[in-house]
């Protein structure tokens, strides 16, 4: 009987402890599961091979984007083309015998309507557009088509016969606004990228983008249909008729010019031969801004007239030299009488440039883009002495 007692105590003694193991196994499982460090399954895709086609495909891809396309893309949305209507009045002529039965047309007149297409570009997104004088200077109506095909009247805020430079304003909404550069420091021979309409093509579609270099800077012309092109940068981009006001570009799509004419070779000859000029971008910015504030005013007076200096008149005042102009005659309170010109002065010098002649002075005067506020710096032989004179430009009395 103990013995049976013996085995049954054992068999008891062996489930308990295989239970308490049991329970030893599980809170083992438990920590090792809390502290376990997280574990990322990684499914391994099979590598799909490319073939040597769409290999080349992509390089030549890739290749196909370069400087230039970069810059097109970047200014293209702020180059605009540029409609402007002239309406001029015409009187129809009747003849006498005819008036006599239809007296209402004997003063007729009849409005026609002139248009021109030039080009331009954004320089804020509030609207400005900038352009050339000669395509909207003197318009009565003027449309600016956008490169996303929409049209907006716009008006005149301000136009410079001179420097052949006009600021118009179109409203509308936000405007994408072109990066105006600098002209100070192209290099020769660096990309010039021009943009415009051409012959009209830019209508409600995208600008007409042509590619050349900077052929050469500091081209001066003096003066071209009474306007003053002077410091003008050169490209064998190729320019043409309606491209006049749009932007030239270098690589990195800033402004550095806006293109305004052609060199044909002749008065009788039409259309780029490959030499275009554009004004520098910064002349630009400078009469922009004083269009915006109204502080350019071309018509300005000097008040004196003078002579051409020659050997007799020479030795007579004792000057040792026959270049220079003579003062004839100075008007009483003229700009010129406040800064202390006198009868009987030799002008040798104007803003550092030697006066030999009339005509050296009228090059000079020619030369610059001078407004009422500007100074002029003279130096003037006067009995023996050479004496620096300062004339402030003033508004002519009407």
């Amino acid at each position: 009987m103990r013995k049976y007692i013996s085995y049954i105590t054992l068999a008891v003694l062996f489930i308990i402890a295989c239970q308490q193991q049991n329970e030893a196994d599980m809170q083992q499982s438990q920590a090792d599961t809390i502290h376990a460090p997280d574990k990322k399954i990684v499914i391994q895709e099979p590598e799909i091979p490319v073939t040597e086609f769409e290999q080349k495909h992509a390089e030549i891809e890739m290749s196909r984007s370069t400087a230039i396309t970069r810059a097109v893309a970047k200014v293209s949305p702020a180059v605009v083309s540029v409609t402007a209507i002239k309406i001029k009045q015409r009187k129809v002529y009747i003849d006498p015998f005819w008036q006599r039965f239809f007296p209402e047309f004997r003063n007729r007149v009849y409005k026609e309507k002139r248009p021109s297409l030039g080009s331009g570009f954004i320089v804020s997104a509030d609207g400005h557009v900038v352009t050339n004088h000669h395509v909207a200077g003197e318009a009565d109506e003027i449309t600016i088509s956008t490169s996303d095909g929409k049209e907006y009247p716009a008006s005149l805020v301000g136009g410079d016969f001179l420097s052949d430079i006009a600021l118009l304003k179109m409203d509308g909404g936000k405007f994408q606004s072109a990066e105006i550069g600098t002209s100070s420091d192209l290099y020769i021979g660096e990309w010039a990228i021009a943009l415009g309409s051409p012959f009209g093509l830019f209508k409600n579609n995208k600008p007409t983008v042509t590619v050349g270099v900077v052929s050469a800077t500091d081209r001066d012309f003096g003066k071209v249909d009474d306007r003053i092109y002077q410091d003008m940068i050169q490209t064998d981009a190729s320019i043409n008729s309606g491209n006049s006001g749009g932007p030239l570009v270098n690589a990195l799509g800033q402004v550095i010019g806006m293109n305004t004419f052609i060199y044909t070779g002749d008065n009788y000859s039409q259309g780029s031969v490959g030499i275009g000029f554009a004004i520098p971008i910064d002349r630009i910015v400078e009469i922009v801004n004083g269009l915006k504030n109204h502080s350019i005013d071309r018509d300005w007076w000097i008040g004196l007239e003078y002579l051409l200096l020659d050997k007799f008149l020479a030795k007579e005042m004792g000057y040792p030299s026959e270049e220079g102009i003579y003062v004839s005659r100075l008007i009483r309170n003229s700009p010129a009488e406040k800064a202390g010109i006198e009868l009987g002065d030799v002008i040798v010098e104007i803003n550092g440039i030697a006066v030999k002649d009339p005509d050296s002075v009228n090059g000079v005067m020619e030369s610059d883009y001078l407004k009422v506020g500007d100074i002029l710096n003279l130096k003037v032989w006067r009995e023996g002495k050479i004496i620096p004179i300062k004339i402030v430009l003033e508004k002519r009395n009407n």
